[in-house]
């Protein structure tokens, strides 16, 4: 799951890491524990994607408490790390992988890369529980993946701002959607899922008419929003994206009054996040104090500022922006976990067809 604060964070975090602990965040194994038997590793190895950040006051703190180095392999989005833990689900590349998603969760499960870990969830957490995963991926985050557009540059040209999956493939918002591709993205895999969950057997139907649109695809989530996107980091020219809810409260004023963004609550399809113990790793122990670490109080109220998500905790308080810019959709798209499992490839192949017509 990414997002521009997540990004900028995981940059901060990656370098403190770095320095402090000598971690690789490429996933390389030229730096050891004293002892990789397992029975007295000092190291966790967490495999993760780019956007995993903390602040370092709590990656201090786990360090401190559990005796235990936390070692961070950054390994791309959320689909590039699903991909990366079943290709090496025999030698696995670390102990611990946070990051794997409700769209893609079935696949390493199905494939042998997590083992049981009946973890204490906090309140609320159950609701994010995949019935067929059960007790090898444990949720820790979540959020909408929705479209989201540029206010300002509708209000600039007098234009009505879209609101449904129908606007965006009419011809007033040709050439102005830029989305994450559906095979490379956690989001564009979202994305697709909520076509589907709209059109049904029609949803090839529906992506023709965007690609009519002329609607760009890119690689990920970083390229859209960061990338492509009138507001993102880089100043793009497309005013229409696929990121998340929570965006609006990123591009708040610093007064803290107004946003100039705004998710589209009709085209939402719910994320979650979720972390497991690695089948074979050395340190299990570890990974499983890693875990437990994700799901305390003080990780779950620090999951807002530090990577733009929801906790699953639903004590935790959230920032005051969030009531008013962090808006939840209250009946967004859904598909059920198994149909997801059984159809994911032929879907992807399909929507590969429409794509590059």
């Amino acid at each position: 799951m990414y997002h521009p604060a997540r990004a900028l964070a995981a940059l901060a975090s990656l370098a403190l890491t770095g320095s402090l602990l000598g971690c690789s965040t490429m996933g390389g194994d030229d730096d050891k524990s004293a002892d990789e038997s397992g029975s007295g590793s000092t190291t966790v190895k967490l495999v993760t994607h780019d956007s995993f950040a903390l602040p370092e006051d709590l990656q201090a703190k786990f360090e401190k408490d559990s005796g235990l180095q936390l070692e961070i392999l950054a390994s791309g989005d959320a689909g590039a790390v699903t991909n990366k833990l079943v290709l090496t689900k025999d030698s696995p590349i670390g102990d611990v992988a946070f990051g794997v998603d409700n769209t893609f969760a079935s696949r390493p499960v199905d494939e042998g890369v997590f083992e049981e870990y009946a973890a204490k969830l906090p309140a609320g957490a159950d609701q994010y529980v995949l019935e067929d995963i059960g007790d090898h991926l444990t949720p820790i985050d979540n959020a909408n993946v929705c479209v989201n557009i540029d206010t300002g540059y509708f209000e600039k040209l007098k234009l009505p701002e879209p609101e449904t999956l129908d606007d965006l493939a009419k011809p007033v918002y040709r050439g102005r959607f830029v989305v994450p591709g559906a095979a490379t993205s956690s989001p564009g895999m979202a994305f697709l899922l909520t076509t589907i969950a709209e059109y049904g057997d029609d949803w090839p139907a529906y992506w023709a008419k965007l690609m009519d649109n002329d609607t760009l695809l890119v690689d990920g989530w970083e390229s859209a929003y960061q990338g492509e996107f009138s507001q993102g980091g880089g100043k793009g020219k497309r005013p229409i994206v696929l990121s998340y809810d929570t965006s609006p409260a990123f591009t708040v004023d610093e007064a803290g009054t107004s946003s100039t963004t705004k998710a589209l609550l009709h085209t939402c399809f719910p994320q979650t996040e979720y972390a497991g113990v690695l089948a074979g790793a050395d340190n299990p122990e570890g990974a499983r104090a890693l875990i437990d670490f994700l799901l305390s109080p003080e990780v779950q109220a620090a999951l807002p500022d530090s990577m733009y998500v929801f906790p699953v905790d639903e004590n935790v308080e959230l920032p005051a922006t969030w009531a008013k810019f962090a808006v939840q959709p209250t009946d967004p798209h859904t598909v059920d976990p198994a149909e997801i499992a059984e159809n994911r490839e032929q879907w992807l192949t399909e929507w590969r067809d429409v794509t590059t017509r």
